[in-house]
């Protein structure tokens, strides 16, 4: 198993839509808009690396993202 978060970064006035397309998607635990530098902040549950890649390229690719930032939970 395989968690993080992904911080997503969003055109102007656009972070609740994304918000509410990032929370359909398998493998998202709860998506949730936020202030500051990133306006969507997800929260990920995946198999494996692979599939974590795939999931953070269609956030990439939904309407209204303009950068993401992936940070992998390290299990030790």
């Amino acid at each position: 198993m395989v968690s993080g978060c992904v911080l997503v970064c969003c055109n102007p006035g656009l972070f609740s839509e994304v918000a509410k397309d990032i929370q359909g998607l398998e493998g998202v635990v709860v998506a949730f808009s936020a202030s500051g530098r990133w306006d969507v902040i997800t929260e990920i549950e995946v198999a494996n690396m692979k599939t974590l890649s795939d999931l953070v390229l269609k956030i990439n690719g939904l309407p209204g993202v303009r950068a993401t930032e992936t940070l992998v939970e390290a299990s030790l």
